[in-house]
C-alpha cells in the first residue's frame, strides 16, 4: 500500500479542506493510504497584526512548502486565495479543485443587512480588499481589525464590540454555518479576492506521479477562472496589503473576468471588465486596463 502525505494547516478549516481532499483522493484510490500532516504557518501564530502590516507574501503557504522542497510531505492543501502568484522555484499547483462560492458574505450580530446599519455601525475584518470596497460603498461605517480563525471571529462578533463580521463564504459553508449568513455580498458591492473559494494542490514539479495521482481533483471551468484572476494578480503584483479584487466565470468557451483596485480610504474605486478565451491574457490586459485608468498610482501610494 502506497501511502501520500498530505500537509495542511492546523485550523479547522483547513483540516476540514485536507480531509475533503483526502475522501476524494480515497474514491479514486482505495487502496492508498493517505495521512494528514498538520502544520502550523507564521500567518496562524502571528494574530495580533493585521495580515497587510505583517507585508509578507505566503504567510499562510511558506512552511507548507519548506515541506514539499525537503519530500516531507507528497502535496499541499492550501485555500487558492492564500498562495502568492509567483510560487518558489521547484513547485507547482497541480489541481485547482472545483470552486464553492467565490463571494464574501457579511454575518451580522441582529441579521441587520449591510445597507440598512445606522451610521458608525462596528464592522470587523483585517482585510484591505474588503476594508477598501466597504468603504467605498458604506464610507460611514466604522472598522476594526480581526484575525483569527472562523472559530474566533464568530465569538469575538457575540461577545466584542463589533455589530458585523465579513469573512468568505467558502468557509462559512465549509464549516456548516450558513444558517449564520445574514448576506451575502454582490460583486457590485464587494469583490472577491482572487482564487477565492477554490482549493489548491500544490506539489513538487519533478513528481510526474503527483500530478498524475491528482489530475481527477482537477476542475477545469475553475482552473481557467482562476488562471484569469491570477494573471491579474500578477501583472499588479498584489498580495494580501493590496486591495485588489477579482472575479472570472467560464460560459461556455469564453472566460469573463472582473476586476477592481480601490485605495485603502474606499475615495478611489476603479472597476474593469474583459473576457476572451485565454485565461492568462484576459487577465492581463485586464490589469493593462485598471493601470491605463490610474491603479499604478492608487497601488504606489499604498506600497
Amino acid at each position: 500500500m502506497k501511502n501520500i502525505r498530505i500537509g495542511t494547516r492546523d485550523s479547522l478549516l483547513a483540516l476540514w479542506q485536507a480531509e475533503w481532499v483526502r475522501s476524494q483522493l480515497l474514491k479514486f484510490y482505495p487502496d492508498f493510504e493517505f495521512t494528514l500532516v498538520p502544520v502550523k504557518t507564521k500567518g496562524d501564530k502571528i494574530l495580533d497584526v493585521p495580515l497587510a502590516k505583517i507585508g509578507d507574501k505566503g504567510l499562510f503557504t511558506k512552511e507548507l512548502e519548506s515541506f514539499l522542497l525537503r519530500s516531507e510531505i507528497d502535496l499541499a492543501v492550501h485555500s487558492l486565495k492564500d498562495m502568492p502568484t509567483n510560487l518558489p522555484a521547484g513547485l507547482d499547483i497541480a489541481a485547482f479543485c472545483e470552486r464553492e462560492e467565490p463571494r464574501d458574505v457579511f454575518l451580522s450580530k441582529d441579521g441587520t443587512l449591510l445597507e440598512q446599519l445606522p451610521p458608525g455601525t462596528v464592522i470587523g475584518t483585517s482585510s484591505l480588499r474588503r476594508k477598501a470596497q466597504l468603504r467605498h460603498y458604506r464610507p460611514d461605517l466604522e472598522f476594526v481589525d480581526v484575525r483569527g480563525n472562523l472559530q474566533t471571529r464568530w465569538h469575538k462578533l457575540q461577545n466584542g464590540a463589533m455589530d458585523g463580521i465579513v469573512l468568505a463564504a467558502a468557509g462559512v459553508k465549509r464549516l456548516g454555518w450558513e444558517d449564520r449568513i445574514t448576506q451575502i455580498l454582490t460583486e457590485d458591492i464587494v469583490l472577491s479576492a482572487v482564487g477565492q473559494g477554490s482549493i489548491a494542490l500544490e506539489i513538487a514539479g519533478e513528481r510526474k506521479d503527483m500530478y498524475d495521482l491528482l489530475a481527477p481533483l482537477n476542475h477545469s471551468a475553475t482552473e481557467l477562472a482562476v488562471r484569469a484572476e491570477r494573471a491579474l494578480m500578477r501583472m499588479l503584483e498584489g498580495g494580501c496589503q493590496v486591495p485588489i479584487g477579482a472575479l472570472a466565470q467560464v460560459r461556455g468557451q469564453e472566460i469573463e473576468l472582473q476586476g477592481m483596485v480601490a485605495s485603502v480610504d474606499g475615495s478611489r474605486l476603479l472597476r474593469v471588465r474583459t473576457e476572451g478565451e485565454n485565461p492568462e491574457e484576459v487577465g492581463e490586459r485586464a490589469a493593462l486596463t485598471l493601470v491605463e485608468e490610474g491603479a499604478g498610482e492608487i497601488l504606489a501610494e499604498i506600497r
